[in-house]
């Protein structure tokens, strides 16, 4: 398919400054960006609204009938409410050491009531440029998609989320933005259509991380789109290139640094190839609450079969209780293995029962010369 109606307009180009900068990048510089940083979503009122984390590892990136060749693997993603709305997003992108992407998938999930959406986005470079797929998948409906290709001219220079994640980190540890002319590069927004993103510095602030003040390096990230609409992200760092706060200009949510322990890291930053944990709320997660309830259904099927193909065991149960609750037993247990003692005479003894003061009475040794 032809690229979206909208982008028809000029096409963004990669400027001689901003090449020039991305040929400056050391191996070095990148490898100090190797680790995990969580950071938590507060909304309006100081009201956590989630979690969102990060993180950066070398990784093999592999493609059928191609050879494998060593990447960074960028992952992020984020997990809360926005405005009493449950939603979930994730990124994955496979970079190159010039920050070029090879293939790159978003997806996001909502959780409008008992109406489901998911968007998906997945990014994928080739030997002709660049494909994009959007996907939008609304409850139980079809799918919609959506296709279309940008020829490598086009997407020369082209730098996407994951590799803004990397530059971002770059630009931090250095504490310095290339001030004039504008850092530039090409860009794809949310909409799928060209743009272009810019980097500018906003200084030296302070900030409290925890019950710490410390300084921040603020670097804003602005997303121009072909209509004329820029999407502003001001973004505060550690001289270590951790992320401390990032707020997207209009929105009332933002990311904060409450871990305190990063900041003995301000010395400087050893690659972390650990991932954060990530706390398991299945309630708010769509998939996983999909997941429980069809394992759910399952059970109860596979379960309610079972005693259907086996009357008998109600009736062996309703004798057991009846039992029980007659006789009262001080070691319950210990009954129970007495009274299921005749139904084993059949199989090898064995331990299915664990009584803390007695011996379960199929265990005990018969009685020697007639005691």
């Amino acid at each position: 398919m032809e690229p979206p109606a909208g982008c028809q307009q000029e096409t963004p180009v990669l400027t001689a400054a901003a090449a020039e900068f991305l040929s400056l990048i050391g191996l070095e510089e990148l490898e100090c960006c190797l680790f995990a940083e969580t950071l938590q979503v507060v909304a309006a009122g100081d009201q956590a609204g989630g979690q969102w984390w990060a993180a950066v590892r070398w990784a093999p990136y592999e493609r059928a009938g191609e050879p494998a060749q060593s990447c960074f693997l960028v992952q992020a993603g984020s997990r809360g409410r926005q405005d009493g709305v449950p939603c979930s997003s994730t990124l994955k992108a496979y970079v190159t050491p010039h920050l070029e992407t090879l293939e790159q998938e978003e997806q996001e999930h909502l959780q409008l009531r008992a109406h489901a959406v998911e968007r998906r986005t997945h990014i994928v470079s080739h030997q002709h440029g660049m494909t994009v797929t959007k996907m939008l998948q609304e409850q139980e409906g079809e799918p919609k998609c959506q296709s279309f290709s940008y020829s490598c001219d086009e997407v020369r220079g082209l730098l996407l989320e994951g590799a803004s994640i990397l530059l971002l980190r770059v630009l931090a540890c250095r504490q310095a933005v290339p001030p004039r002319p504008t850092l530039t590069f090409p860009a794809i927004d949310a909409e799928g259509h060209l743009c272009t993103s810019s980097y500018r510095a906003l200084g030296i602030q302070q900030q409290a991380v925890g019950s710490t003040e410390v300084k921040v390096f603020v670097i804003e990230r602005a997303v121009h789109t072909s209509l004329g609409i820029s999407t502003i992200w001001q973004s505060s760092f550690l001289p270590s290139g951790h992320l401390a706060r990032r707020v997207q200009v209009g929105c009332p949510r933002l990311l904060l640094l409450q871990d305190e322990s990063v900041l003995g890291e301000i010395g400087g930053v050893q690659p972390q190839l650990t991932f954060p944990k990530q706390p398991l709320d299945w309630e708010e997660d769509i998939q996983l609450c999909s997941w429980f309830l069809d394992q759910k259904e399952q059970l109860e099927a596979s379960h309610t079969t079972y005693v259907r193909q086996h009357p008998e065991l109600l009736a062996l149960l309703a004798d057991f209780l009846q039992a029980l609750l007659l006789q009262q037993p001080p070691d319950p247990i210990s009954f129970a293995a007495q009274f299921f003692a005749p139904f084993a005479c059949q199989f090898p003894a064995g331990t299915p029962f664990a009584s803390a003061r007695a011996a379960s009475p199929q265990l005990r040794h018969p009685p020697a010369n007639g005691e």
